[in-house]
């Protein structure tokens, strides 16, 4: 009897360090636990653009920029500024800050900072003070001293403090971009299973990391120190920032298959469904002369060169290049107002603009960042230099288009086109007649199709003026969900309001009209 037992406390002792061996996977290399740093990076930036892509369908909504031509209620209870009940709709983001980064992200910094891999954890800073920011320009109260922890509920920080802390990873990331690691990444970061936001250019990163501050700067212009205070910072970090459009931040795609689509493209098929697929009536009517003029839809070709490049014409036109745009909170028209994938030929739609499967997708860009310098240097009063930034962003555009026009059906926009319209009456003609409808016109142009958080950022701050954006749709009674324009989306429903919800009582998230109190940055709280 002693003998079987010793025999089965030894057999006990093998399983059990079989099990050690097998279980201690840091230390086997068939089982790697803490994945490096190099293989990690690829996926982190792809989710930078697919979880900003999904969400964006939502803002679009809020914007006016892109809707839907359904009768279906959950397509139009975004354009009301409302929500959908018990749904994950509009939580990506959510999702890709705390889950598709999350410890991914953690462990790819880890494991840069640990083996002095400083590009690494250089863009692991980046990409986590972005994250945040989009998130909190988003959500408004998120967790972030809680994060990534092992347990079943999560206090939320507000948004001050997060804006705050998006301030130190700014400054970790422009740490390490200062460091010099003993061995050669260069290799990896320049190849598609490397960097695919710039390919291991430390400067752009750097430039990306001061667009970061500019942008969160901008978002303060309701703060009462804003003139004397916070308009030089945003104008000291766009000049750090991006230089022109060859440095402007978007993530690469093949497009040879769904998988290597755009997230924005026909193959990937977010904007496949009609809930979200239709150009709205503001982007036609400021490329229509809608900028300084009165627009009568549907719309023929203005002035604008864009136009045609960025915009589908009406379906069901073939004698006249006539466009239509969507309008909120109705049934719009399938049969004529087009979808933004362009033409169906052959069983597939085509692409238009942004939205094809070969091309990059934006996070930021040059001409956007100038449309910021102008805007916080016509408030400090400095019209020359406002104008000036003002038509910088213009001519930048245009190229900007020139990039994603489709070269077999498309010619770029000419010199003579560009002049033409910075002579024409969409343009105001001196510095001194230069109005803040005119730059958060021409940035809704910009921004549209690739920039809805920043241009849902701009709405809010000035509080849906259609002085300030005269082709906003305005909405008022039934028109609104709550009787309110939303300043807020809803933390995500499942993580939160299944397992979560003491915390968002605390926050008052539990009261549908939630979503309509204006967020920090809008208010004039320091």
């Amino acid at each position: 009897m002693k003998a079987k037992i010793v025999t089965a406390l030894l057999l006990l002792t093998l399983i059990m360090t079989g099990c050690k061996k097998f279980m201690d996977i840091n230390d086997n290399p068939s089982y790697p636990q803490n994945a490096k740093a190099e293989i990690l990076l690829a996926p982190i930036i792809f989710h930078m653009a697919n979880g900003y892509a999904q969400d964006q369908t939502i803002m679009n909504k809020f914007n006016q920029s892109i809707m839907g031509a359904s009768a279906d209620d959950a397509s139009k209870v975004w354009e009301r500024h409302g929500f959908r009940l018990q749904s994950d709709v509009g939580g990506v983001m959510w999702r890709m800050v705390y889950f598709n980064h999350g410890r991914n992200l953690a462990n790819m910094i880890r494991d840069a900072v640990e083996n002095e891999k400083y590009e690494y954890a250089a863009i692991g800073y980046a990409v986590k003070a972005w994250g945040y920011q989009m998130l909190t320009d988003y959500h408004g109260p998120v967790i972030m001293k809680e994060a990534l922890r092992d347990q079943l509920s999560f206090e939320y920080d507000d948004q001050k403090d997060v804006y705050a802390q998006v301030r130190v990873w700014c400054d970790s990331a422009l740490y390490y971009m200062d460091q010099k690691s003993p061995l050669d990444y260069s290799a990896n970061l320049s190849s598609e299973k490397g960097d695919n936001l710039f390919r291991g250019d430390m400067e752009k990163w750097r430039k990306f990391v001061y667009g970061i501050r500019a942008l969160q700067y901008i978002h303060l212009v309701n703060k009462p120190d804003f003139k004397s205070k916070y308009a030089d910072s945003v104008l000291y970090y766009v000049n750090q920032s991006l230089a022109s459009n060859d440095d402007d931040a978007a993530v690469k795609f093949l497009g040879d298959k769904a998988e290597t689509s755009s997230v924005v493209g026909p193959l990937y098929g977010v904007y496949t469904s009609t809930y979200y697929s239709r150009a709205g009536q503001p982007i036609v009517s400021y490329l229509s002369g809608g900028l300084r003029g009165t627009v009568t839809a549907p719309s023929r070709v203005a002035s604008d060169p864009r136009l045609l490049r960025m915009i589908n014409r009406n379906l069901d036109n073939t004698a006249d290049t006539v466009f239509s745009g969507a309008l909120p909170n109705v049934t719009n028209s399938a049969t004529i107002i087009p979808s933004v994938l362009g033409k169906i030929v052959g069983g597939v739609y085509e692409g238009k603009f942004i939205f094809r499967d070969k091309v990059d997708f934006p996070l930021m860009t040059y001409a956007q960042l100038q449309l910021v310098k102008s805007e916080a240097l016509f408030i400090k009063g400095s019209l020359p230099e406002a104008y000036e930034a003002y038509l910088n962003a213009i001519r930048s555009h245009m190229t900007f288009v020139n990039k994603y026009i489709n070269t077999n059906a498309e010619t770029a926009i000419s010199e003579a086109q560009i002049k033409s319209y910075l002579t024409s009456s969409e343009i105001p003609q001196t510095s001194a007649d230069l109005m803040l409808s005119d730059i958060m016109g021409q940035k809704y142009i910009v921004q549209w199709g690739w920039g809805g958080l920043e241009q849902w950022c701009d709405l809010r701050k000035y509080n849906y003026d259609t002085n300030i954006f005269k082709q906003y749709q305005s909405l008022s009674g039934s028109g609104l969900q709550y009787q309110a324009y939303c300043y807020r989306v809803r933390p995500r429903y499942n993580s939160e309001y299944a397992w979560n919800a003491k915390e968002l009582d605390k926050w008052g998230a539990l009261d549908p009209y939630y979503v309509t109190k204006p967020t920090w940055f809008v208010t004039k709280d320091n």
